[in-house]
């Protein structure tokens, strides 16, 4: 599935893979589908995720002590392209881009049915360094805009592809008890130069925050919440996590 279609306001679940293991990231995979995720975003562990606070930090970590590795990954991946309904994106840094070999890192992602990445590390202006070989093959190379992004705004929006991930907070990824960011003025200055969905990430764990920050946007990216159940109840977590994306889902889809 590589088209990133958005009826109506969404919902996009992160999991590190291999956390707490391959198998378990599996059943996560198809158990969030099933309750209607609108897409799935699958982080591949790396030794140091500079954007990730301390739950996706020890997630990380989790998953590389299991002998998690990007081919695994990706054979996981295949394993359930013919089942998987909703668009994948994988979450990176540079650094395993480039150490897998970025045309051989793009390509695996087509053949497996990923549709785009996310690099946190890159900054917008060096997009170019993989820009090119994601095109070829294909595969949406998604911009991130934070709460700093402003005088740059307009040319991250206008290039922007497949959705732009808007940042609601400074820092790290991790839960917060308030989102005190603007993210309305910002995205409807993205509105003002393109009409690429907007997701907004960072922080948020609560139904409330979902159906609060989905009224201004198209859409929630929720990763540190999932990943912390997925800590606690570990192999037993699939229950529990598809109990939660379905809470989620439910608070926004009525927006």
């Amino acid at each position: 599935m590589n088209k990133f279609i958005f009826n109506n306001k969404a919902f996009i679940p992160f999991i590190t893979a291999g956390d707490p293991s391959i198998e378990v990231s599996r059943e996560l995979i198809l158990g969030m589908q099933a309750e209607g995720a609108s897409l799935i975003e699958i982080g591949l562990p790396f030794s140091d995720p500079v954007a990730e606070g301390i739950t996706i930090q020890k997630a990380n970590m989790r998953a590389l002590t299991n002998g998690t590795t990007t081919d695994k990954i990706f054979d996981m991946i295949a394993s359930i392209k013919d089942e998987i309904k909703v668009p994948l994106a994988i979450m990176t840094y540079i650094n395993p881009i480039f150490t897998y070999g970025v045309d051989r890192f793009m390509k695996k992602c087509k053949e497996v049915g990923v549709s785009g990445v996310i690099v946190p590390d890159m900054p917008f202006e060096e997009k170019g360094e993989i820009y090119d070989i994601c095109k070829q093959y294909g595969i949406k190379l998604v911009s991130l805009i934070a709460p700093t992004s402003t005088n740059r705004l307009e040319k991250i929006a206008s290039e922007a592809e497949g959705f732009l991930y808007c940042v609601s907070s400074l820092g790290v990824t991790g839960v917060r008890t308030d989102i005190n960011t603007n993210m309305e003025e910002i995205i409807n200055e993205v509105k003002r130069y393109s009409d690429i969905p907007c997701m907004i990430g960072f922080g948020i764990s609560t139904p409330k925050q979902a159906r609060d920050m989905a009224r201004i946007s198209d859409g929630v990216i929720v990763g540190s919440a999932i990943v912390r159940i997925i800590e606690e109840y570990g192999e037993n977590s699939v229950p529990h996590v598809r109990n939660y994306v379905r809470d989620m889902i439910d608070a926004i889809k009525e927006i």
